[in-house]
């Protein structure tokens, strides 16, 4: 793959295209209110925490209607406090205090989301956004499960996520220090505990079967989208290879793509993972509100500069991936070379 014609060549080319990038957003950043940085974010996390209570009292209405809007309120408030707030809290994008990060960071990833903040800040911040489509490192080859056809994986396979995600918690926990898995353990229990305590003494439940199926509908709710969205913007994409790998810049233009607004999904996993993924892949410790902001700023840049600015739709990468799924999620994608960026 050659660069487009007058695109700047060579390893200096590249961190001088993203100290250019840089500066412009910075300057987008400094002219921007504490509430553009973090508040608008910190309000919806905050909106979401107090609907809980509606959610829970609906449920004890024997009216199907008011009982269906308790489980997409609670449905929507888990991945919103799941998605949303655990992938901010992880980059550090809620505070600028370093104290008050690392306690969201327990509270989403470990109450909220019954999984390791250790785990998921190595996975994702240090792997997947340090080697971003990089083969063996940050493919997102996590997500590939060969075994499943694609109809199995597309409509089946996400409905395993609220099961899966604390039993892999747990099984990561052999390679964390003690104290941490121990702590760990604690949180994750007390998360999944609250919840099923709730059901059934606030909410009315009458056994625990009945609870534990409440449990598994809300927290399934979003899976389908929360999926997809993590395959839709990788995978199919460029790939490098550990030696070969292109400069940052070059790197996150090609293999990141953007979906448009969405804003049911924009609420509940925030801008940054749906419709402004290049912006938060070259700038990770933006809020998903200033990513919004910035987004103008980065797409005019990288088409400035003949760079890719890759956005699709969900229902075009849908289709997509149903067509090529065994070219995708189970063959090895091919390795990209571009001559000259290196």
């Amino acid at each position: 793959m050659e660069p487009a014609p007058g695109a700047p060549r060579g390893h200096g080319g590249g961190e001088a295209l993203l100290g250019e990038l840089e500066t412009l957003v910075q300057d987008v950043v400094r002219t921007s209110s504490w509430w553009e940085r973090h508040g608008v974010d910190c309000a919806i996390l905050a909106l979401s925490l107090l609907s809980v209570p509606a959610g829970f009292l609906s449920l004890r209405s024997e009216n199907v209607l008011v009982l269906a809007l308790g489980i997409i309120i609670l449905g929507v408030c888990h991945y919103t406090l799941t998605v949303k707030g655990s992938h901010l809290a992880t980059h550090g994008a809620l505070t600028e205090s370093k104290r008050w990060s690392r306690i969201w960071e327990l509270f989403f990833v470990e109450v909220c989301s019954s999984f390791s903040a250790e785990y998921g800040k190595y996975g994702h911040v240090k792997m997947h956004h340090g080697y971003t489509n990089v083969l063996g490192l940050g493919d997102s080859s996590t997500w590939r499960l060969p075994c499943l056809n694609r109809y199995v994986y597309m409509f089946l396979a996400p409905l395993l996520i609220p099961v899966l995600t604390p039993l892999v918690a747990v099984e990561r926990l052999r390679k964390v220090e003690l104290r941490s898995a121990v702590r760990t353990l604690g949180l994750i229990s007390l998360g999944l505990y609250a919840h099923y305590w709730l059901l059934l003494n606030v909410s009315g439940f009458g056994s625990p079967g009945s609870a534990l199926l409440c449990m598994f509908t809300t927290r399934s709710l979003l899976a389908h989208p929360y999926l997809h969205i993590n395959i839709f913007q990788h995978i199919g994409l460029p790939m490098f290879s550990r030696d070969k790998k292109p400069q940052r810049i070059h790197m996150m233009s090609l293999g990141v793509l953007n979906l448009p607004r969405l804003p049911v999904l924009e609420w509940a996993f925030g801008h940054s993972i749906v419709s402004c993924h290049v912006e938060h892949h070259l700038f990770p410790r933006l809020s998903d509100n200033m990513c919004l902001k910035v987004k103008p700023v980065v797409s005019r840049f990288l088409q400035e500069k003949r760079l890719p600015y890759n956005e699709d739709s969900y229902l075009a990468r849908f289709r997509l991936f149903l067509s090529r799924y065994e070219e995708f999620m189970v063959q090895n994608p091919p390795i990209t070379e571009l001559v000259g960026l290196q």
